[in-house]
């Protein structure tokens, strides 16, 4: 009885022998499987992570670029910004010193002061944030531009005062010299009879320069019957002037000559008593006292 019992119990584990080595093996295989694909898991996370330092450090770097440039940006604009600055004083000072020296109202030309803002304010305000630099610069543009503005007006006015000076008629026609024969009738010094007398005559040192008393273009410079050498000037609003009795002519027609530029040489041509410039002045062809010209100058 008890080999049979021995018997069926060696016939019973043998299957379940085979079971459990075959739930084992699965079981391993299984455990196998879960910590392979636990360690490829773990693999492809440390994977990510390596790339996502590599991103980050990547990024770190193109931000530290970035704040070197923005860095260089800036001391360049602080640079500029000086540069504005000093700009800025010296057309300051070239202002003041030409409205000091054209005698204009330096209250109309202020250089001192920053230029004049105003407006109606329309809907929301919006704050804008700024740096000091960029305001700065904002200011200091708007500076600049009033500053361009104003010294356009002043060259302007300037140009315009030189040019009416230098086509209005006013001054002698000599550097030094007297006056020895007014406008009007007068005794002939060659005649002693009386006789009108077109010009005003300005006796002086002979070979002394004559002067254009207004800017204008020469019209004539010849020899003429009882004036000797002769230059005359055409000016603005019809005027012509004329200076005779000349030892020599230094214009040519054609030419353009300056207020109180040298157009000839003093002398004692012509019907003359002594050296002297016969000096004339014709509006529209009429002859005209030139003795307002002469005291305006």
């Amino acid at each position: 009885m008890s080999d049979n019992h021995y018997n069926d119990g060696k016939a019973v584990s043998r299957p379940m022998r085979l079971f459990l080595a075959t739930a084992s093996l699965a079981v391993a295989l299984l455990g196998a499987y879960q910590l392979g694909s636990w360690q490829g898991a773990k693999a492809v996370q440390h994977e990510r992570s390596l790339e996502a330092l590599d991103r980050l450090a990547d990024e770190k770097r193109q931000l530290q670029a970035i704040q070197s440039g923005v860095s260089a940006d800036l001391d360049a604009l602080a640079l500029q910004l000086g540069r504005m600055r000093a700009h800025m004083m010296r057309l300051d000072a070239l202002g003041e010193r030409l409205v000091k020296m054209g005698k204009l109202d330096a209250g109309e030309f202020d250089f001192s002061a920053d230029p004049a803002l105003g407006g109606i304010e329309e809907g929301a305000v919006e704050s804008v944030a700024s740096t000091d630099l960029v305001r700065e610069l904002e200011q200091l543009n708007r500076g600049l531009k009033d500053r361009e503005h104003k010294l356009e007006l002043l060259e302007e006015l300037l140009v315009q005062r030189e040019l009416n000076e230098q086509v209005t008629l006013s001054g002698k026609p000599v550097k030094q010299g007297w006056i020895s024969s007014g406008f009007g009738r007068r005794t002939d010094p060659f005649t002693g009879k009386k006789k009108y007398h077109r010009g005003i005559d300005f006796a002086g040192k002979a070979g002394s320069e004559v002067l254009a008393v207004a800017a204008g273009v020469v019209i004539a410079s010849e020899r003429q019957s009882g004036y000797g050498n002769v230059v005359e000037i055409r000016h603005a609003d019809g005027y012509i002037t004329h200076y005779a009795h000349n030892r020599e002519n230094l214009v040519k027609v054609g030419d353009w000559v300056e207020k109180g530029e040298t157009i000839a040489i003093l002398g004692s041509t012509g019907r003359s008593s002594g050296p002297h410039v016969h000096f004339e002045v014709r509006r529209n062809g009429k002859i005209v006292n030139p003795s307002r010209f002469v005291k305006k100058g």
